[in-house]
């Protein structure tokens, strides 16, 4: 008994048939070895986080080259003339004084943040702010914390709004508040770094000084 032999146009569907179920799986594959759900979300939060704080560094570094090469923490000029230091009672000052620069105040709020942006720069507040400021940033010290995320704890304390006083021993973390136990810090160069508990100890270690003021919102 003699099977049916299989003509030229059924050789062809099969084929085409084969090709599609090709195509189908390697289309699985790639779909499966992507970021998805809440993981892929918390990455891209991070991401535009890392992203608020280079810009952050950027106005602080032109703002520095327009005046006398010092940060806005060093001292600025108020509406009567005199000079003035920001405290942390009113650290938005610090990124007020940079409106050429901050042309968005929504850049001062971290994705993560319930806290809400400020309509415009002229009415900031310490409310309207996610990240810390390093008082004592300076150029020359290129690994000093200029700016970072505000979910800090130390000691096992989480930090309130104020000044920040970290000294060569405290033990200095994040809490889940804001990016699940890390933060972002940006540095005096300009740079922003993802970084764990762990990370930030270092940063902090390597700093360049002994002493190191924040002023938290």
């Amino acid at each position: 008994m003699k099977l049916p032999r299989m003509n030229k146009r059924s050789r062809a569907f099969t084929l085409i048939e084969v090709l599609v179920v090709i195509v189908g799986v390697i289309a699985i594959l790639l779909w499966l070895s992507l970021p998805s759900g809440p993981r892929a979300g918390a990455k891209a939060v991070r991401i535009n986080c890392v992203n608020n704080l280079k810009q952050v560094g950027l106005a602080f570094r032109v703002w520095e080259g327009d005046n006398n090469d010092h940060f806005p923490m060093k001292g600025i000029t108020n509406r009567l003339g005199d000079m003035e230091r920001p405290n942390p009672t009113n650290m938005f000052r610090n990124f007020q004084v940079m409106s050429n620069e901050l042309s968005n105040p929504i850049v001062l709020i971290c994705p993560t943040d319930r806290r809400k942006p400020a309509k415009d720069l002229a009415s900031l507040k310490n409310e309207n702010l996610s990240y810390f400021v390093g008082l004592d940033a300076d150029e020359t010290f290129p690994a000093m914390l200029l700016a970072g995320d505000r979910n800090l704890v130390v000691d096992g304390v989480s930090v309130g709004a104020g000044l920040l006083t970290l000294g060569a021993t405290n033990q200095v973390g994040w809490s889940a508040k804001m990016h699940n136990f890390g933060g972002n810090v940006g540095l005096a160069d300009g740079s922003v770094q993802q970084v764990t508990s762990s990370g930030l100890l270092r940063l902090i270690a390597n700093s360049g000084t002994n002493v190191n003021r924040l002023a938290v919102p």
